[in-house]
């Protein structure tokens, strides 16, 4: 038998060689050449935004004036120190309604209330004056009839024994209010009597004053009151009665209106109440932590609710009233005086109020008139750099102890600042001067 393999053998054999090659040609190079004559380059990452000329606040432009410009803008200049300054501390306050501010007019006698004219307001947020008549009491009594009957004499008598009873209260309560501002005014000389032989204090001077002031107030209640009670007229023979004007007793706004016209109230009724918002109190709620570290004497500065200064700041002055607490939250109150005749701040608004420490801190300061805000409210100055060269720098103001400002950030001793002239330098920089 032969001994020679056998032709699938062969034909097995040769196929697996065919795949070899062909898989051995596969990871080789392509046999044509190229088709670019440039090998491809991958992208580096491109930033989505880029800036032709960065600068930082360390790089400012510098502005450098000529001779004739610092001679014709008339800039000054002053120099960053080192200063013993009066400490301030921000504290959260509230605005409220002084004692006296709010007047709830009552209807004198039974009656129908009347417009003064058809055509004039009555409505709350109207502003009225001292005097004005806002609205007309036209008593039970009809004045349209010539005779009383029983029933309206009986009615009649009633009303003019409540008038008297009325005539007789408003005498008193002005009385007692003309006795009190007597007293008042006593106090408020001994007072001052005192302070002028250095036996007594600001702080008795003051009391005195708030007291002066508040009984003045009342007085000044009382007497509109015994005026327009006053002026009740009873012509009992006619059987008529004439209407009685309703005046404002202050000069504000109306606050409340519980009546429209129209209406029949009871003696006693309110019919409207005024506000005058002319003096606020600031109340300003104290940790009795820091009650030590407090100089009450002094005054505090209003700021925004932000607590950054600005040339637009208030000072008010300290208001001796009697003591009021929050004990839940472990506070005590302290109260100053804001004059409000424009209404730039309203009851209840939120501030901050900065109030002034005991002792002083050395601190870097510099002018406060050195410093500019933006529109952002950021704080800068400019210093000299060189003989008529200058460079805008941020700082950061701390507190302010009267015309200097304590910085906490940005300057070092021996700066030289502009303290008169740095708003047109800014207009100068920005494009808005020339």
């Amino acid at each position: 038998m032969s001994t020679t393999p056998s032709k699938t053998g062969w034909i097995y054999a040769g196929l697996f060689c065919v795949v070899l090659v062909l898989v051995i040609l596969a990871n080789q190079q392509p046999w044509f050449p190229a088709t670019t004559s440039k090998p491809v380059e991958t992208k580096a990452s491109e930033k989505p935004a880029k800036t032709s000329h960065p600068v930082t606040e360390s790089q400012l432009n510098t502005i450098e004036l000529t001779e004739d410009a610092v001679r014709r803008l008339g800039l000054e200049f002053a120099t960053v120190e080192e200063r013993m300054m009066l400490r301030t501390r921000p504290y959260g306050a509230d605005l409220v309604l002084p004692t006296g501010a709010t007047v709830i007019v009552s209807a004198p006698l039974a009656g129908t209330l009347k417009p003064v004219d058809e055509a004039a307001a009555f409505q709350v947020g109207q502003r009225v004056t001292e005097g004005a008549p806002l609205l007309k009491l036209m008593p039970l009594l009809s004045p349209e009839r010539a005779v009383l009957t029983p029933a309206e004499r009986i009615r009649f008598a009633e009303a003019k024994n409540a008038l008297a009873q009325s005539q007789i209260d408003a005498d008193g309560l002005f009385q007692q209010a003309t006795v009190q501002v007597e007293a008042a005014q006593i106090a408020l000389e001994r007072a001052e009597r005192l302070l002028q032989e250095k036996a007594g204090t600001v702080r008795a001077v003051d009391e005195a004053q708030a007291q002066l002031q508040l009984a003045e107030k009342t007085l000044g209640a009382a007497r509109i009151r015994k005026k327009q009670v006053d002026s009740v007229q009873f012509d009992e023979e006619a059987g008529t009665l004439e209407a009685i004007p309703i005046t404002s007793p202050l000069t504000g706004i109306l606050r409340a209106t519980p009546v429209r016209p129209g209406e029949i109230v009871a003696p006693g009724s309110p019919l409207f109440e005024v506000m005058n918002g002319d003096m606020l109190w600031v109340k300003v709620p104290i940790y009795v932590g820091d009650l030590e570290e407090i100089d009450p004497s002094k005054p505090a500065r209003l700021t925004l609710l932000s607590g950054r200064h600005a040339d637009d700041d208030i000072l008010v002055k300290p208001a001796a009233l009697p003591p009021t607490a929050i004990p839940l939250a472990a506070a005590v109150d302290v109260y100053y005086e804001l004059p409000n005749p424009e209404s730039k701040y309203q009851p209840g608004q939120r501030v901050s109020a900065h109030l002034t420490l005991h002792g002083e801190a050395r601190q870097l300061a510099l002018p406060w008139s050195a410093v500019i805000h933006d529109i952002y409210g950021g704080q800068w100055i400019y210093e000299q750099t060189a003989e008529r060269q200058f460079v805008r720098r941020r700082v950061e103001i701390g507190w302010i102890d009267g015309e200097w400002a304590a910085v906490t950030r940005g300057v070092r001793p021996g700066m030289k600042v502009i303290t008169a002239g740095a708003a047109e330098i800014a207009g100068t920089e920005f494009g808005f001067a020339k």
